[in-house]
């Protein structure tokens, strides 16, 4: 089986491109933001890569996320940065599915990556491009997961990293940071106001800013999510996809990748709708997509107990905008008090153990569904974003006394 962190293959980069006004910029050089302070996405020579690689050239490649390398941005296999990004389950939930009357009900559980969180498949190429264009320290502010990928590709790279976090992220999840040798700081304040500590320092102490979108690459790692989806499905995208949105690169990600599929013939015109989830008490991307806005104004005091959804405002809130309105899909959120039963209600039917903000999907998929939105029909997949052990939950010991009688009846 073919190695895609060693083998080399051809690269088919053609520009970079802001995703606003659709101004070119070269690849190959170290970038922020385009000049007018949006995102950059990286373009690609689709037709040549059509004409290059087919599906049936990933059955002879190993299972992970580097195994579409054509589509990625790294040049030379040697600054690919992998701690074995492997391809993530699609579990049916087939007992949740009948409780919600829902035809097909599955979960991308995106746990089972390195640092057991999505973060890890953006950083890893992201990293890998740092490599590859000479930087020596990254710098990022993060709810915790994140930080904690940056900090492990970074390690494994050889490269220093700096990650701020709001102070009452998951301990679990920050504790990652300093553990992988990465420099970890607790602020006082919610994610968005901890990027301007990053971008002030970026002079002083020569990091390389890697905040959410200002650099065009965790992006293009992001959308392996929808690549990969794809190709479990036989090609066949789902009708309905739930994606808990906080800065909403996977989102952003997965649409880019159903453009790309498509345009090199690995897909038809079917497209999922895609539904934006977040808190009722951090919504503005939900508030946007309502007010029928282009962008989403940042909201006040954005507080919520689902962490990877507590951001306030994102650089890429256009680009989420539109791919829910392409898609007919919709933005929804969600009562913070409804998701911790809901996790446990899945735990407990079919034995899947999701993060917070994957047990956000499931109450928003459950409104959806009670509300005419998603048809009872359709297949629904929801993102579980990281792995439910990363994060707290209750747990009552019960006590038996080995030395005195055992009521059997009683365990029940």
């Amino acid at each position: 089986m073919l190695d895609n962190t060693r083998d080399e293959r051809p690269n088919f980069v053609r520009h970079l491109e802001c995703s606003q006004t659709g101004e070119i910029y070269p690849a190959g050089r170290l970038v922020g933001l385009s000049k007018h302070g949006k995102p950059l996405l990286v373009r690609y020579d689709l037709e040549g890569l059509a004409r290059a690689i087919n599906k049936s050239d990933l059955l002879g490649r190993a299972p992970d996320m580097w195994r579409y390398r054509e589509l990625l941005p790294v040049r030379s296999a040697q600054n690919v940065v992998s701690l074995g990004e492997t391809m993530t389950p699609l579990i049916a939930a087939p007992r949740m599915a009948r409780q919600l009357g829902a035809a097909e009900l599955l979960i991308k559980d995106e746990g089972r990556l390195p640092t057991g969180s999505f973060k890890a498949r953006g950083l890893a190429v992201a990293v890998s491009m740092a490599k590859e264009l000479g930087v020596v320290r990254i710098a990022m502010p993060s709810a915790g997961n994140a930080g904690a990928a940056l900090a492990a590709y970074c390690a494994r790279a050889g490269i220093e990293s700096y990650v701020f976090y709001p102070e009452d992220a998951p301990d679990i999840t920050v504790a990652e940071i300093p553990l992988y040798g990465g420099h970890g700081f607790a602020v006082n304040g919610v994610i968005t106001d901890l990027g301007p500590i990053v971008q002030a320092g970026s002079e002083p102490m020569g990091w390389f800013n890697a905040s959410t979108l200002k650099e065009p690459y965790r992006v293009e790692g992001k959308k392996t999510m929808g690549i990969e989806l794809a190709e479990q499905l036989d090609w066949e995208l789902p009708d309905v996809i739930f994606y808990p949105t906080g800065g909403g690169t996977g989102l952003i990600g997965m649409w880019k990748a159903f453009a790309e599929l498509a345009a090199i013939g690995w897909i038809g015109r079917k497209r999922p709708r895609m539904v934006a989830v977040q808190s009722r008490t951090c919504a503005p991307i939900v508030r946007a997509f309502e007010e029928g806005t282009e962008f989403a104004e940042p909201w006040k005091d954005g507080h919520t107990i689902i962490p990877g959804v507590r951001v306030p405002f994102t650089l890429g809130d256009f680009l989420i905008l539109r791919a829910l309105r392409e898609s007919n899909g919709f933005a929804i959120a969600i009562d913070d008090e409804e998701a911790e039963p809901a996790r446990r209600e899945l735990a407990a039917r079919d034995g899947i153990h999701l993060s917070p903000e994957g047990a956000a999907t499931l109450v928003a998929c459950r409104h959806a569904i009670a509300e005419g939105r998603v048809k009872r029909t359709e297949r629904v997949v929801l993102f579980n974003c990281a792995t439910g052990l990363k994060y707290p939950f209750a747990f009552a010991s019960r006590h038996l006394d080995r030395h005195q009688p055992i009521d059997f009846a009683s365990l029940r």
